[in-house]
């Protein structure tokens, strides 16, 4: 059985609703001085880079940001119906597997920054339709105290047996990265592995919850010993001296999955020019830089870029090897499989 912390099932909706009259006709007029941003990174991360890039370049930045329970999906959506009719000028996705979503359905228009020239390959789509920058990953954080003396887990699959029933939570599996983190499990394990696995942990009393934060939250509490999260929602814990751990799980198996923030330009935007000077700021070692050293501890993708002790080197961390491009494509399938899994 599930415990569930409920979001309601309209949420998704009432967000694109409330966005496109938020943004009524004429008021995203074309023009070099200004530039409008959908981002679904936390506005307490994005809003002061934003800022920043306001100040610096005197272009006012019109950000619309979205809701912890419906992370990225709810941008995502508003996207795809203002398809042929773009509101925004640049889509900052704060993780990959949506953003090629939207360029499959024709929403992206490709740009290839000069500031991307040293971020990896593998983090950028080759066309140019969307660049990676400042990862997160997925971890687990824990609650030593409600361990009780016992070790944590040191990967995903040992939260099934019995000794975890009931002290385990994870925010919905439909949005943001946790249905990332859900369909690259797919792609790496297959469906009926993966699906076993998810059906494994319901039932051993999985407790599902709105979003990352409110998993940290529960560990955090002692409601939960173990959580699924992101190295931001872990680390602001962490460094605000809450009486909890993170770890990256599976490094001698599976490995952790990485989720780089993702960039892309908008196809038919009122300001493209204005969105390819943020694009290109976004993508600068400053930025990077500032998402390490701010709370949400963001993991730059260039070795040269300055970070924190606490913030690893890429070449730390064994990562999943999985292609985003096989996690976009196993989106829907794990969602439908999650739909009927985890009911609310």
């Amino acid at each position: 059985m599930i415990k569930a912390c409920g979001a309601e099932h309209v949420l998704l909706s009432v967000l694109v609703v409330l966005g496109l009259l938020s943004l009524a006709p004429g008021s995203a007029a074309a023009g070099s001085d200004q530039v409008v941003v959908y981002t679904s990174l936390d506005k307490v991360f994005s809003e002061p880079i934003l800022a920043a890039f306001e100040e610096r370049t005197g272009i006012a930045v019109r950000a619309v940001y979205d809701v912890e329970a419906a992370k990225t999906t709810g941008l995502v959506n508003r996207l795809i119906a203002e398809q042929g009719h773009a509101r925004a000028d640049v889509f900052w996705n704060s993780e990959v597997g949506r953003t090629l979503v939207l360029k499959d359905k024709g929403v992206l228009a490709p740009y290839q920054s000069a500031s991307a020239a040293d971020i990896p390959a593998r983090f950028k789509d080759a066309d140019g339709y969307w660049t990676g920058f400042a990862a997160r990953a997925r971890v687990l954080i824990y609650n030593p105290a409600a361990l009780a003396g016992e070790a944590p887990p040191a990967s995903i699959f040992a939260l099934t047996q019995s000794g975890w029933r009931a002290r385990v939570t994870m925010a919905y599996p439909l949005f943001g990265t946790t249905a990332t983190h859900v369909a690259a499990l797919y792609a790496l394990l297959g469906a009926e592995r993966a699906e076993a696995y998810l059906t494994g942990l319901v039932e051993n009393g999985l407790i599902v919850v709105d979003g990352n934060a409110m998993t940290r939250d529960l560990v955090v509490a002692g409601e939960a010993a173990v959580g699924f999260t992101d190295t931001d929602d872990a680390w602001v814990a962490i460094a605000a001296g809450k009486p909890v751990r993170m770890l990256f799980p599976d490094a001698d198996g599976l490995g952790t999955l990485l989720i780089p923030n993702t960039l892309a330009l908008i196809d038919g935007g009122p300001n493209p020019t204005a969105g390819r000077r943020l694009i290109d700021y976004l993508l600068s070692h400053e930025v990077e830089r500032r998402l390490a050293f701010a709370d949400s501890m963001q993991i730059p993708l260039r070795e040269m870029v300055e970070r924190p002790p606490h913030v690893p080197y890429l070449d730390a961390i064994r990562a999943m090897d999985v292609d985003y491009r096989a996690i976009a494509e196993n989106l829907a399938p794990s969602a439908r499989f999650c739909r009927s899994l985890f009911r609310r």
